[in-house]
């Protein structure tokens, strides 16, 4: 762990392992923190606080910029970390080092336009002023699948406002946590204003996170029951939150779009990382006219996917996290088997070529997919594309919209008028029209409903970590 400038074990002395799920190997153990720890890391922040957000923006955006630079330069190093520590391919590790880093150089230059406001007051010998100032110090949980990118989402915008940060990374990718912070601390980052706490057991982390009154600001991307608990938690103590949970993406095809190019665009898609990612598109509704071509070109393109081993080259699925994943995915499948859907392919765990000793399910494409099945309702987070068939292009928005959730959302048309109007209808905080990537540094990140509160990148993502003060002058 790494608390108040220094690299030091578990106060209990406890380590845990961590594996690489495509083989089940033990790759290393880290330290297993515990109440204490937190402790220490929480006081380390609140006692570097002020003298964090006295720095300059400018000296805090320098030390951004070196961070970006060292995060390039190790861009093999940390991609090679997050593949056999997670899993994915090496080429998409990569890609996500690059996002990463771009969150660290866009938020050294919003470091630099967190501005004020003078305002018009009622009498004349008033004057009202107003500051926008750090909150403080940040409490920062972050997930598995993409191990790296969301601390840099999360820490980039808290370092550039002039927070502090205690930072309890996923229980299954604490090395990809650790890298990037011998990134930043080798860019500058003084003692004590970031801090890492490693640990098995999630719960004791989050209660003190949520329970201190010196953390003033929560940030957690995972699972929306767990945010759920936070946010109570969160509005007992008064503290603000921003929260990034699960997603249901409708993915629309609506009659007047090629469906060869979506069916590219959607095999893509939803087979990053395994399916693994909140914006994965989980419903996927074809018109009928364009059913045939689309599945054809679809599970074309699924059946060349190679699973395996990230490290090894022309690997295009990975493992899912663990073995709770799979027997979820495998769950979903059988259910919609069940209840009448077609398996055009895939649908098993992967045991062959020495798959067996990982956690691989073979990326699937069903089709006949209803409401009944539980595919339908619930996230997967896994390389199953569930197909929809509809007939009406005026009852397709409903169809989407009828979820919970509300983070991401897909619309291939070539009518500009339809894709207007299905961006204005739905319910969703992102959408990407005739496109699979709908995301950068420079765009905020969030959903709406179920999916969470806040923004993460962009403008907007720095305003999340910052106070807003009035200060009414009588002259």
């Amino acid at each position: 762990m790494y608390i108040s400038g220094q690299w030091r074990e578990a106060i209990s002395g406890k380590r845990f392992e961590v594996t690489n799920p495509a083989t089940s190997e033990v790759i290393d153990t880290v330290a297993d923190g515990g109440e204490a720890d937190t402790l220490a890391a929480i006081h380390a922040a609140d006692a570097a606080a002020a003298g964090w957000a006295g720095r300059t923006a400018f000296e805090r955006s320098e030390i951004l910029h070196k961070a970006y630079d060292l995060m390039v330069q190790r861009k093999e190093h940390l991609a090679r970390t997050m593949t056999m520590e997670q899993g994915k391919p090496l080429r998409a590790a990569r890609i996500e080092v690059q996002y990463a880093a771009d969150f660290l150089r866009w938020f050294a230059e919003e470091a630099k336009r967190v501005s004020g406001q003078v305002l018009p007051a009622p009498r004349q010998d008033q004057r009202f002023l107003v500051l926008r100032q750090p909150v403080g110090v940040v409490g920062a949980i972050t997930p598995w699948n993409y191990p790296v990118s969301m601390l840099t989402r999360k820490m980039g915008p808290a370092l550039a406002a002039g927070c502090t940060v205690v930072l309890k990374p996923a229980e299954a990718t604490p090395l990809c946590a650790i890298e990037t912070y011998k990134v930043l601390i080798d860019a500058g980052v003084p003692p004590g204003v970031i801090n890492l706490v490693t640990a098995a057991d999630p719960q004791p982390v989050g209660r003190l996170l949520v329970e201190d009154p010196r953390v003033r600001k929560l940030t957690f991307t995972g699972s929306t029951a767990v945010g759920r608990r936070l946010a109570a938690g969160a509005g007992q103590h008064m503290k603000r939150i921003s929260l990034e949970l699960g997603g249901h993406a409708p993915f629309i095809v609506f009659k007047d779009a090629d469906p060869v190019h979506a069916a590219k665009g959607a095999a893509a898609v939803k087979f990053l990382n395994a399916g693994q990612a909140c914006i994965s598109p989980n419903r996927m509704f074809v018109h009928q006219d364009a059913h045939a071509p689309f599945t054809d070109e679809l599970v074309s393109r699924v059946i060349r996917l190679r699973a395996g081993n990230g490290l090894a080259d022309g690997i295009g699925v990975g493992p899912l996290i663990d073995e709770r994943a799979l027997a979820k995915v495998d769950a979903q499948v059988k259910d919609a088997l069940s209840k009448g859907a077609q398996l055009l392919c895939g649908g098993h765990r992967m045991m062959d070529n020495g798959l067996d000793a990982g956690t691989f399910y073979s990326p699937t494409v069903l089709s006949g997919v209803t409401t009944d099945m539980l595919i339908y309702r619930e996230e997967t987070f896994g390389p199953i594309a569930a197909v929809v068939t509809y007939d009406d292009d005026d009852d397709v928005i409903g169809m989407a919209n009828d979820t919970n959730y509300g983070l991401a959302a897909y619309v291939y048309t070539n009518n500009t008028a339809q894709a207007m109007r299905a961006f204005e209808a739905l319910k969703f905080g992102i959408v990407g029209i005739n496109d699979i990537n709908p995301t950068a540094a420079a765009a905020p990140f969030g959903g709406v409903k179920d999916s969470g509160l806040g923004r993460e990148g962009g403008s907007q993502g720095i305003d999340e970590y910052l106070d807003v003060k009035l200060g009414g002058f009588a002259i």
